[in-house]
């Protein structure tokens, strides 16, 4: 049976053995010795994250000032940022893990990440849907919008599902104001709706409804009091469009399942976490601001799913306090180290070429002795 291999013939097993040694070598080196490189955008990330912080101390301190309690089994680590179970502007169910795992400065620097991605630059527009149930998601975006230095057109959903922002007497609304008279952030919402079923408090108490009215009233904002759902849509999308003054809104960013910025439960889904370069896939899409955004071309900024965007970028996924700024692989990540590479591919093809040679150079010894051998023999009579 013939050998379907090629193998040099002059080298002996001692030498293959080490051209194998050589390249596990390589091998071994460049997994153990990996460098950390900044990632892009890294200065923006930072300032972002550091200005989120800075934020959620702001609200906490706004908090403590206007008596407004903080339940320490709800809030262990007294940040100011998470509500209680039930209120009356309570709109929805919700998780306290996933509303926990918000309180992250560093989800600032993830949105600069995906806005970066998105070919944003300094002074374009972009839009923001926020969502009352994700005030430290909101605070993120803020930071990530003001460090790219963008100009944002924020509307927002003024109720909160539980564990939000769901304290009647101090709102996302009022918490947004507050950054905004603190000259925290420069911006803040330029319209609000209830939120909630239907964009419009469906289902939700009389009470309930009067004072997130209130709360949009204090805020001193555009009321979007919207018919139905599909009409909710409408308006913020002829907000959006009014605000950006004939210039193109050059990204999408949602915060949270406000229910016209993601078309309900099932539109949620139907985009990814995280940046979204294109509508999804599929004919049965839910209208949303999200959708015709992205319909229009538009990059799509989804903030959902914390937890698998947690494990992807190296966040905590169970905190055990506040996170610090510059932590997560959205700043810094390992790579494989070029150079202990590049050595490591010219050692093993050295090793490789100099026993090919040695090979070559064998074969034409042994064809040396083969005719000194022949010569030497006697010549048979004929």
């Amino acid at each position: 049976m013939k050998k379907i291999y090629w193998r040099p013939q002059g080298v002996p097993r001692r030498a293959m053995l080490l051209i194998a040694m050589v390249a596990v070598a390589a091998l071994v080196a460049v997994e153990k010795f990996p460098v950390a490189r900044r990632q892009r955008a890294y200065s923006e990330k930072l300032a972002a994250a550091r200005l989120a912080l800075e934020a959620f101390n702001a609200v906490k301190a706004e908090k403590i000032a206007r008596g407004v309690g903080i339940d320490p089994e709800a809030d262990p680590w007294q940040t100011g940022l998470i509500g209680r179970s039930v209120t009356p502007v309570t709109s929805n169910t919700g998780y306290i893990s996933a509303k926990r795992l918000s309180v992250n400065p560093n989800f600032a620097a993830l949105v600069v990440h995906w806005l970066s991605r998105a070919g944003v630059e300094k002074g374009d527009v972009v839009a923001v849907g926020a969502s009352g149930s994700f005030p430290a998601l909101c605070i993120a975006t803020f930071a990530a919008v003001q460090a790219l230095e963008l100009t944002p057109i924020v509307i927002s959903s003024a109720s909160a599902s539980e564990w939000g922002a769901n304290d009647p007497t101090f709102m996302w609304l009022d918490m947004e104001k507050a950054l905004f008279d603190r000259r925290i952030f420069s911006f803040r919402s330029v319209a609000a709706s209830r939120g909630g079923i239907e964009d419009y408090g469906f289902g939700m108490s009389q009470e309930g409804r009067n004072l997130i009215d209130l709360a949009i009233q204090r805020a001193g904002v555009e009321k979007i009091d919207a018919k139905n759902l599909a009409d909710g849509i409408d308006q913020r999308m002829q907000i959006f469009d009014a605000k950006a003054g004939g210039k193109t809104i050059k990204a999408y960013v949602n915060v949270g399942g406000g229910t016209a910025s993601v078309g309900t439960h099932v539109g949620k889904k139907q985009f990814k976490p995280g940046l979204n370069l294109e509508p999804p896939p599929g004919a049965a899409l839910a209208d949303s601001v999200m959708l015709r955004f992205a319909e229009r071309g538009v990059p799509v900024v989804h903030l959902t799913n914390l937890e698998a965007l947690a494990k992807q970028y190296g966040f905590p996924s169970e905190p055990r306090g506040m996170p610090r700024v510059g932590e997560g692989k959205v700043f810094v990540r390992e790579e494989y180290n070029r150079w202990i590479a590049g050595v490591g591919l010219v050692a093993v093809l050295g090793a490789m070429l100099a026993f090919i040679r040695l090979d070559v150079g064998a074969r034409i010894l042994q064809g040396v002795w083969r005719r000194k051998d022949r010569a030497r023999q006697p010549q048979q009579m004929v």
